[in-house]
């Protein structure tokens, strides 16, 4: 096909869409049927009407052909477990007694089941459930899900293409199931997973199916020449019967590297490449691979993970370099627009011209449309939005709120001398034993309560002005005097006020901070039910006033134990924004570190003495390829100290993270200089102990006994095993009892009744120590 016809040929596209509708409608129906409100049958039409709506949508705006498979009650990746069968021997019998009871159990643990792990997707914000598989793994397929999908799209009259998880990728992101030697490979199952994969891909075809879209991320990492080698098998036998439909194999995240010249030469139908931020190298390298002739490309040049506009102009002119390299050239965004709120225009509170520097799922797909019209049409006939989009580009450039002149000067005059500590940590836990006299194997938890419907209401009477400050503040103090309370009663030993007053662990700050924004309806999926609303970190960071020294304060006085000061680190801060693309990200994590360093100092001021800055991002935002990681390292570490080495020798700096692989920034967690660190280890068994003892961690750390993002009470014999286990890693002075995570998406009882037992087996075990 020559350069014209390619570009005459471009279609639209997206790989995925926000799965919540307009106000969360799923995540209500799901909750209610959780609770006994809304039946299965409420549930899966609610289901039903989100999913047409969102093709009838992204075909109105102008898409060639919409992604089928991505719809999920909870994890597209759990979804490929059930595709294939891998069903953990411990679910099986609830799956086969109800497969939909079944398969929630799966994410949140039955009455006397362990959920599936649950880890971050990539270096994103999202979650997914990690398959469970051993040498004795039996798959079977069963694409009843995805065919039916397929089959109400196609029901509908649109252009339809199923979307799965690639069988490398799948492979890659499992775990040796529990009782399973740690050494074995999931990847060695290929073999036995490819017919499967092969059966599903059969059905879809069956179904109407002309295209089929098999999502390979895994291989943006750095991978091994076997793992290049199995990826370049799997493709061949895939792509080998007669019948199939037609293969699109995608990658997204960062640049293909090794694995482009593999997937480039496997006979599939095309391939769907990003072209944004670090993956802007596939261009090149596509290049230099000699293009995809005969073969499809579908080009991510919108940037699916941001949310700023994209440059038109630029995009282009990739997508003119890109019309020589393969046969066909379709523009869509850089990944699933999953991670990314619906719809900008939604957001009253923001200004309209600010507004318009903005795109959300839907400004994004509009946005695609467009590139594929001039891309396919000419520039002259998408002129006036080049205009515009020239004119919000430069008002973004030039406006004031990007640049604060004294944020720039501070930062500036930031030495080495700031980001340390004044004593060694062997000289500070003396310090701070001496000071706080806790126990040994000391109980805490990691922060926030749980969130009641009170609360909730209270916040929003405020808002809207049915209730005055002080009426508010009465509420969230009589919050804080329950919560210290109930943990005086239970026996915690360093407590928390328990967060009644805030929102979200980032947005709460964002809002007190200058240079960011908040939205009202900027929802995104973050776990099965979970949504998150992330800020939009749009200029320079400063704090004009403390922001928790008062509640920290009012909780302190309240009781003669040590109260936690509680804080999200600048990286998470970074990470769970949607942060500005116009300056390096070191740059901007100084200044969020330098707002918060303030709020350190003034909290050890007041009187405080233990002080947490959450970091639960840290793992999450290492970039995916290793020769990129030390200067990530480097930056992130440093604004983590910046934050907090200004306080005394005896006030303890704590810091927590969970859902991620730790082991692979160990180093980068004793560069943190943490005094102590809480760490999600329930569903993994403890594993980051013994990671941590592997690197001779010095100081003290948390892993976690209480899995909180299950409804399960874990009994006090469970969390004494658990912390028995860490004791096998580390010694008891330097170990702490302590759940997961927060606690703010649990119920009160169920929370009561497990820091209760959590208690118990910290009291059980360290009188075995002592």
């Amino acid at each position: 096909m020559t350069t014209e016809s390619a570009a005459a040929a471009a279609h639209a596209t997206v790989y995925g869409y926000p799965r919540q509708g307009p106000n969360r409608d799923l995540k209500k129906a799901i909750e209610g049927y959780w609770k006994g409100r809304v039946t299965a049958d409420a549930l899966h039409r609610t289901a039903t009407d989100l999913r047409r709506s969102n093709w009838r949508e992204l075909a109105d705006a102008g898409l060639h052909e919409v992604p089928t498979g991505t719809f999920s009650y909870y994890d597209h990746v759990l979804d490929t477990t059930v595709m294939v069968g891998a069903i953990p021997t411990r679910h099986r019998d609830a799956v086969a007694a109800d497969a939909l009871d079944g398969y929630f159990a799966m994410a949140r643990g039955g009455r006397d089941t362990a959920p599936l792990e649950m880890t971050k997707w990539f270096d994103t914000n999202y979650h997914y459930l990690v398959p469970e598989l051993g040498p004795d793994t039996v798959f079977a397929a069963d694409a009843s899900k995805q065919v039916a999908e397929v089959r109400e799209a196609l029901a509908l009259g649109l252009a339809a293409r199923p979307v799965l998880v690639g069988p490398v990728t799948y492979l890659l992101l499992a775990k040796p199931a529990p009782g399973v030697s740690a050494d074995f490979d999931p990847l060695t199952l290929l073999d036995r997973l490819l017919p499967v994969y092969a059966d599903v891909l059969s059905d879809l075809r069956a179904a109407g199916a002309a295209w089929v879209q098999l999502d390979e991320p895994a291989l943006v990492q750095d991978r091994t020449p076997a793992e290049l080698n199995a990826a370049a098998r799997a493709y061949r036998e895939l792509a080998a019967p007669a019948d199939r439909p037609k293969l699109l194999v995608a990658s997204y995240f960062d640049r293909l590297g090794q694995a482009l010249p593999v997937l480039a030469k496997a006979p599939v139908d095309g391939l769907a490449l990003d072209f944004t931020g670090p993956a802007a190298a596939n261009l090149d390298d596509l290049a230099a691979v000699g293009g995809l002739p005969g073969k499809r490309l579908v080009a991510g040049v919108v940037d699916g993970r941001n949310i700023w506009i994209n440059d038109l102009e630029k995009s282009l002119s990739t997508l003119g370099t890109l019309l020589g390299l393969a046969d066909r050239v379709d523009v869509a965004a850089s990944c699933s627009l999953l991670h990314v709120p619906l719809d900008v225009t939604a957001e009253r509170d923001i200004a309209p011209q600010i507004a318009r520097w903005l795109a959300f799922a839907r400004q994004k797909t509009s946005e695609i449309v467009t590139l594929a019209h001039g891309l396919a049409r000419g520039t002259d006939t998408i002129a006036a939005e080049l205009a515009a989009n020239r004119a919000d580009l430069a008002s973004r450039a030039a406006s004031p709120i990007t640049h604060d002149d004294a944020v720039r000067t501070r930062t500036a005059a930031v030495t080495d001398a700031d980001a340390r500590r004044s004593r060694p940590y062997a000289e500070r836990v003396l310090a701070q034993r001496a000071h706080l006299k806790l126990p040994p194997l000391p109980t805490t938890t990691i922060g926030s309560f749980p969130q009641t419907g009170e609360l909730r209401t209270a916040r929003a009477d405020l808002k809207a002005g049915r209730i005055d400050t002080a009426a508010y503040d009465q509420r969230i103090e009589a919050e804080i005097r329950e919560v210290i309370s109930f943990q005086e009663k239970t026996g915690i030993d360093v407590l928390v006020h328990g967060e009644p007053e805030r929102n979200d662990m980032v947005q709460y700050f964002a809002e007190q901070l200058t240079g960011y924004l908040a939205t009202r309806h900027g929802w995104v999926q973050s776990y099965g039910t979970r949504y998150v609303r992330p800020p939009i970190l749009a200029g320079d960071i400063s704090r004009p006033e403390p922001m928790t020294v008062r509640w920290t304060a009012y909780a302190q006085s309240l009781t003669d134990r040590p109260v936690k000061g509680m804080l999200t680190g600048p990286v998470t801060m970074l990470a769970w924004s949607f942060v500005r693309d116009d300056q390096p990200l070191d740059e901007t994590a100084r200044q969020v570190a330098l707002a918060l360093r303030d709020e350190v100092n003034d909290l050890e001021s007041s009187g405080t003495s233990v002080i947490q800055v959450d970091e639960p991002a840290l793992r999450e935002t290492l970039p995916l390829r290793a020769a990129d990681r030390p200067t990530y390292l480097t930056w992130a570490t440093e604004a983590f100290r910046l934050t907090t080495a200004g306080v005394r020798s005896e006030t303890q700096i704590h810091t927590h993270m969970c859902y991620a692989e730790f082991g692979d920034i160990v180093g980068a967690i004793d560069d943190l200089d943490a005094d102590v660190i809480s760490l999600e280890a329930a569903r993994s068994h403890m594993q980051v102990a013994g990671e941590l003892a592997a690197h001779g961690y010095p100081r003290e750390a948390g892993p976690g006994v209480y899995d909180i993002h299950s409804p399960r009470v874990p009994s006090a014999a469970e969390a004494a095993a658990l912390l028995r286990k860490g004791l096998e890693a580390l010694p008891a002075e330097r170990l702490w009892a302590n759940p997961d995570c927060g606690l703010k998406t649990r119920d009160w009882p169920e929370v009561r009744a497990s820091l209760e037992n959590l208690v118990a087996a910290a009291r059980e075990v360290r009188g075995d120590v002592s």
